[in-house]
């Protein structure tokens, strides 16, 4: 991605935007932040809306030089970050690029490891607390949360009859060694110990519950139902399916003399969800728990701990796999409850897609991730009572097309309603959008992406601005 693309996208956990060089110690923050998470970049000469502003060309050299100097002689370990000038509409702007260390955690030498350790939270730098300290130290031992010793509880008093059973419903054997293995037990001095990951399974742990809520219409104001799963991992599963299957509408459609009931949004998608949620939370932060929330507009799952620090929003989307709870991960893949690694966000939205639904917002906010499915809009249809679903980013009345057209198995229809629909949205909470953004959105080939844009621009929806590889588009006015 070319500096004109990643600046129209705004700050985010990789870029932070500087309109002039900052003082010594934001410099230092910002670059610790960085190593200490996914790497990222300093662009200085850019303003808060994203509008490029340029620095003065004076003493480049001497500036670059003195950049260095300040990071080398305030950050520990000692960070090397490339540091260069790039022209962008002719205007010039300077680069600190930083790569993630793997010397962690890095800190401010002025305060020390315990109060100057910074991680990247969203688009901020934060103060690391203890916690993160532990987890940045796991990292640089290639370790995870869940693979450590429970000394809290012993081995032979835990019962593990709900795993047994679910290795032998597939027909494979569970046994000490396999246990062993699985990382699931570990042993030390002769005695054998659980591990976090085999008392997150098996719910032993305080904030391994799950609290789910149907709210009445779009707010949190007031609630229809609520309720809490506390049992181990595999029973909430099916728990928070069910609590959502019970709040959400079914669907009848009649196909030859047989009928055929489907949920509004489909099954496949929300349980890859769920297990997205359960698998990858951070159980490193016990003062919250998964929360799922259904409203009349979406079905919402919020699960503590943002995307592992080794991987941005791009690389999840392009099917890269980093599991936060390793020993965890395996077992769901040893259980077949993970088809393929990497799959699961590409595997929801092309769901949702193909069934003519609005592509669910997967986004990373703050310390948490959050997933929205948006629900079909129910229309009456006639004096019978029966209902029609149209989709809220998939109204057939919008694009002016009849009564007639909307319902009938026209994917075409659909799916490019529903994908005009979704550009629309994005470009309500940004300015511009270009084409390999689309291509990210609706998981759409180069060629498909600006064929689509075109079709918008023909349709007067959008405004094509710019041109060669600095071409976004806007909304039209």
């Amino acid at each position: 991605m070319n500096l004109n693309d990643l600046i129209s996208l705004g700050e985010s956990k990789t870029v932070e935007f500087k309109l002039t060089l900052p003082t010594n110690k934001d410099i230092s923050r910002s670059i610790i932040a960085f190593a200490n998470t996914s790497g990222g970049k300093l662009i200085v000469g850019v303003d808060d809306d994203r509008n490029i502003i340029g620095i003065e060309e004076q003493n480049i050299f001497e500036l670059q030089d003195k950049i260095s100097s300040i990071i080398y002689d305030s950050c520990a370990p000692n960070i090397i970050p490339e540091i260069y000038t790039l022209n962008s509409e002719n205007k010039l702007l300077l680069v600190i690029e930083v790569f993630r260390g793997n010397l962690l955690p890095y800190y401010l030498k002025s305060e020390g490891k315990n109060n100057g350790t910074y991680i990247r939270v969203g688009a901020t730098n934060r103060k690391a607390g203890y916690e993160n300290i532990l987890e940045l130290e796991r990292q640089k031992r290639n370790i995870s949360f869940d693979e450590e010793i429970n000394y809290d509880f012993e081995y032979e008093e835990l019962d593990l009859k709900v795993l047994y059973e679910k290795f032998e419903s597939i027909g494979k054997n569970l046994d000490e060694k396999k246990l062993l293995n699985l990382k699931l037990l570990k042993k030390e001095n002769d005695k054998i110990y659980p591990t976090n990951a085999l008392l997150v399974i098996l719910g032993k742990l305080s904030h391994t519950s799950v609290k789910c809520a149907r709210f009445k219409g779009v707010t949190m104001d007031l609630f229809i139902d609520k309720k809490e799963y506390t049992s181990d991992i595999f029973t909430n599963l099916e728990n928070i399916q069910n609590f959502i299957l019970n709040h959400i509408n079914l669907r009848g459609e009649i196909k030859g003399l047989y009928r055929t009931d489907t949920y509004e949004i489909p099954i496949v998608a929300l349980r890859e969800a769920i297990i997205n949620a359960l698998i990858h939370r951070d159980y490193t932060n016990s003062g919250r728990d998964i929360k799922v929330g259904i409203y009349d507009d979406i079905v919402n799952i919020v699960s503590p701990g943002s995307f592992p620090n080794t991987i941005t929003k791009e690389d999840i989307e392009n099917g890269r796999s980093e599991a936060r709870n390793k020993v965890i991960a395996n077992i769901f893949k040893e259980l077949g409850l993970i088809e393929q690694w990497g799959s699961g966000i590409k595997r929801i939205k092309n769901i949702c897609l193909e069934s003519g639904l609005k592509l669910p917002k997967i986004e990373e906010k703050n310390d948490f991730v959050d997933v929205e499915f948006f629900r079909p809009i129910i229309e009456q249809t006639d004096d019978y009572g029966r209902l029609r679903m149209i989709n809220a980013g998939n109204n057939a009345n919008i694009a002016g097309l009849s009564s007639e057209t909307v319902g009938k198995p026209s994917e075409t229809v659909g799916k490019i309603l529903g994908q005009e629909k979704i550009i629309l949205e994005y470009l309500k909470d940004n300015k511009k959008i270009i084409s390999k953004k689309v291509e990210e959105l609706l998981n759409l080939k180069e060629s498909r992406a600006r064929e689509l844009l075109k079709q918008m621009v023909d349709k007067k929806l959008l405004n094509r601005c710019g041109s060669g590889r600095s071409t976004y588009y806007e909304v039209a006015k």
